[in-house]
């Protein structure tokens, strides 16, 4: 290299230290957010937090930085400056997790403030040392101190500029947050060992070096160097995992930061986990009576759950999404069952630049599903937004957004509902109940209309579907002035939207409970796995463990209480299930568990009306028309059975209990022909199904086909070896293959198990009979008598015949 480029690259050594130092920083401050959000959130708490730490980490560091310039202004200083810089950015990794737990039982305030500062701060203020120090080292003529620093601050400042963009623009969505970091800490070591001279001096830069090298190995092995995320995008750190809903349906569960936004079922896009859903779906269906080619717009994509709910069920309808995200979107086709080839429009952008676009007038139905929990975009709250919106609808159109917030003692609800009024002249806020007074922590679905809307109406749509009655409550017109006018109105706007004031409360709530209800999940998730395996005693601790972690945890008793049926433990099934509708009085899951056991101490007209409510909730829920059908059949009602067996095995033909109870209803009705189909199809589903075999061994006998019939009486009995029934129907199999030993035996075994078995005494005292044992015989006859045998007299004959046979 020449000597003149020599001195050109010299002078420009300077300007490029401070510029890629000072794009190191803003890296670092854009990153900052994304790595913060599946702990805290992205809020204006978060940004707040972020600037004002990283901006005090820059001042400090000036100020720290001009004093060690005056006392070691040389490149060296410089050199360790970096090294150091390079140092603590990559020491963020390994204390992300350290420090959230520390500043876990802050308020949510507080802990964002601390735990930005904990991770951010020293960094901000190690890049921060870098201009004083590199102006101190190029200054050496008093008279050009104002072009000196004049030149180094904008060069820093263009630097930050383009730290920004790049981050913005390029790293993220590149190499993700932590690489992103990973890179910075790389970059400013390379600096240090370039331009610092440090080769010369062993300390502190070795000992610095050995450090750099460990925590970079320490991150690589411990996974801090791994987001944790599917796809990490400019807005989200996105997950898919597996879950389970009500106890029985396998389901995706899409995770945008740290806040469960969707249930996805793969094998069923009619599933609606959230019963917001469900009620954004009765909305749909009264659109849809009114024209099925309603065209609808979605403004939030997410999961795509209700998109894809009306792609299956609404072939007519014209389905346009909004969705921020186009990460979220490529998700949801490779992982939540989003069809290549669907019908549905997706728009990625921001809804404020696509709403402008759409034509006016056409949509049906606008659905907001944007506000993910407490995550609230506040520009898609204001009046102007609604004003956009309110163009896009044809004359009967519907806007429904999904409104999270405590209803009571909240602020953000009553403030979207009153800038709603501005613009609606109709505006309702829908619930699964009536619980208007309820003060939790809840998504309700707020719906303004320009044409007046009623419960009747969507209740007739309902019907005419053939759906059921609807979940959707509408409260009171008086009851929404009352609950307004309890605080001053708000109106939100473009100009004035405090949105994350108003969720401020919630956040405080929420973060005393988020690790409760981790802790929570975790054991639920595990007590899934347990009864999977059939360990129901481990199940139940699982469930036990998931309920005190968090005792609002509904789904968690409907477990346990299911798992308390099938021990035939009915008493402790129905504290479950009562407990279950306490805190979630729509979970039709807890009333059909709560059915079955009532069916088991006999209380069936209340077991049949606890299998009516889960069907009005969940007309779907083929588990509660078996209940139900079992319920009628103990009422002696076989025909009503049937029916309802009917309709379960419709909904879902893999459930051996609808064909079991179908098949005893057919043997009541004196059809064991059909009865042996319908036990034949429980064995397949469920081979080692003991009631099923009993029953096919009955009807066998009823057709005189007792040959056939011990082979199915025998595995019911190793099954169940105290059942009264299967012993019983084995004897008569034997008595009538003139196994009479055999039969009294078995006859003796039914009696054992059921003292009061009159057929049992009648039997035997037949097979007494023949053997000779006339004084046992007789004594059996008394005793079938005593316990209301209906035939004595046609039992009589049968003695007496065979004894005169002898």
């Amino acid at each position: 290299m020449t000597p003149k480029l020599l001195s050109i690259a010299a002078s420009l050594k300077p300007y490029l230290i401070v510029f890629v130092a000072s794009a190191c920083g803003l890296i670092l401050e854009i990153v900052a957010a994304r790595i913060l959000a599946p702990n805290i959130g992205v809020s204006l708490y978060t940004w707040t937090s972020i600037i004002g730490v990283v901006l005090a980490g820059i001042s400090i560091g000036n100020y720290v930085g001009g004093r060690v310039a005056d006392r070691f202004p040389s490149p060296t200083t410089l050199g360790i400056i970096l090294l150091a810089g390079g140092l603590t950015c990559l020491s963020v990794l390994p204390l992300l997790g350290v420090v959230s737990d520390v500043f876990e039982a802050l308020p949510i305030l507080p802990r964002i403030v601390f735990l930005t500062a904990a991770l951010f701060f020293v960094p901000s203020a190690v890049l921060g040392m870098v201009t004083p120090l590199v102006i101190k080292l190029n200054l050496r003529n008093l008279d050009h101190t104002g072009d000196v620093v004049g030149k180094i601050y904008a060069i820093s400042t263009a630097g930050a500029i383009f730290g920004v963009f790049i981050t913005g623009f390029v790293l993220v969505q590149w190499l993700g947050t932590r690489q992103t970091i990973l890179l910075v800490a790389l970059i400013l070591v390379g600096m240090s060992l370039a331009f610092g001279g440090l080769w010369r001096v062993r300390m502190p830069t070795l000992p610095m070096i050995v450090l750099f090298v460990g925590i970079g190995g320490f991150s690589s092995i411990s996974g801090d160097l791994n987001s944790g995320c599917l796809k990490e995008s400019n807005y989200f750190c996105i997950q898919v995992t597996d879950d389970i809903v009500d106890g029985r349906h396998k389901v995706k569960a899409l995770h945008l930061d740290k806040l469960l936004h969707s249930y996805v079922s793969l094998e069923d896009p009619t599933l609606l986990a959230y019963n917001y859903e469900k009620v954004f779906s009765e909305l749909i269906n009264l659109v849809d009576q009114r024209d099925p080619r309603f065209r609808i717009l979605f403004i939030g994509g997410g999961g795509y759950t209700v998109p894809r709910y009306l792609e299956a069920l609404y072939p007519e309808s014209r389905v346009e999404v909004i969705e921020i995200d186009p990460a979220v979107t490529r998700v949801a086709f490779d992982h939540l069952g989003l069809n290549r080839d669907t019908r549905i429009v997706t728009y990625n952008e921001d809804a404020r630049m696509t709403v402008p676009k759409l034509n006016s007038g056409q949509y049906a139905l606008v659905i907001g599903d944007a506000f993910n929990d407490l995550s609230v975009p506040y520009h898609l709250t204001t009046r102007e937004f609604n004003e956009q919106i309110a163009g896009l609808l044809t004359p009967d159109g519907i806007y429904a957004v999904n409104v999270v917030d405590k209803f009571q003692s909240g602020r953000f609800a009553r403030a979207f509902v009153n800038t709603l009024k501005e613009t609606f002249p109709n505006v309702y806020v829908i619930r699964e109940d009536e619980n208007w007074s309820d003060d939790r922590q809840k998504t309700h679905v707020v719906a303004a209309s320009l044409r007046p809307l009623s419960y009747e109406s969507v209740e007739i749509a309902n019907l005419k579907a053939g759906r059921g009655k609807p979940i959707s409550h509408f409260m009171p017109d008086e009851t929404v002035m009352g609950w307004l006018d309890s605080r001053e109105r708000v109106l939100l706007t473009d100009d004035h939207a405090p949105v994350d004031n108003m969720l401020a409360a919630l956040h405080l709530e929420r973060n005393k409970t988020f690790r409760a209800r981790t802790r929570a999940i975790r054991h639920y998730n595990g007590g899934v796995e347990l009864e999977a395996q059939g360990r129901t005693q481990d199940a139940i601790a699982a469930y036990s463990l998931a309920i005190q972690s968090d005792p609002g945890f509904a789904r968690a008793y409907v477990n346990r209480g299911n798992v308390f049926n099938r021990l035939d433990q009915p008493l402790k099934a129905i504290q479950d299930s009562d407990e279950a509708i306490r805190l979630d009085p729509q979970r039709a899951i807890a009333y059909s568990n709560r059915s079955a056991a009532l069916m088991a101490i006999g209380q069936l007209e209340r077991a049949i009306q606890d299998s009516d409510e889960a069907i009005r909730l969940d007309p779907k829920l083929a588990i509660a028309y078996i209940n139900r059908g079992g319920a009628f059949m103990g009422l002696g009602q076989p025909e009503k059975t049937i029916l309802d067996s009917d309709e379960a095995i419709r909904l879902d033909p893999g459930i051996a209990e609808a064909y079991r109870n179908r098949g005893v209803a057919h043997s009541i009705l004196a059809q064991p022909q059909l009865a042996i189909l319908d036990f034949d199809q429980a064995l397949i589903l469920r081979p080692k199904h003991p009631d099923a075999l009993l029953n096919r061994g009955g009807a066998y006998v009823t057709l005189g086909q007792y040959e056939r019939a011990i082979p199915d009486l025998d595995e019911a009995i190793r099954l169940v070896p105290q059942s009264a029934d299967a012993h019983y129907n084995r004897g008569t199999a034997h008595l009538r293959l003139g196994d009479n030993s055999q039969s009294v035996d078995d006859y003796t075994q039914a009696i054992r198990f059921n003292p009061s078995y009159a057929l049992a005494y009648a039997g035997r005292a037949i097979a007494h009979t023949i053997l000779g044992a006339d004084d046992l015989a007789e004594a059996d006859f008394d005793r079938a008598v005593e316990f209301g045998i209906e035939s004595s007299d046609l039992l009589r004959q049968e003695i007496d015949l065979r004894r005169s046979q002898r």
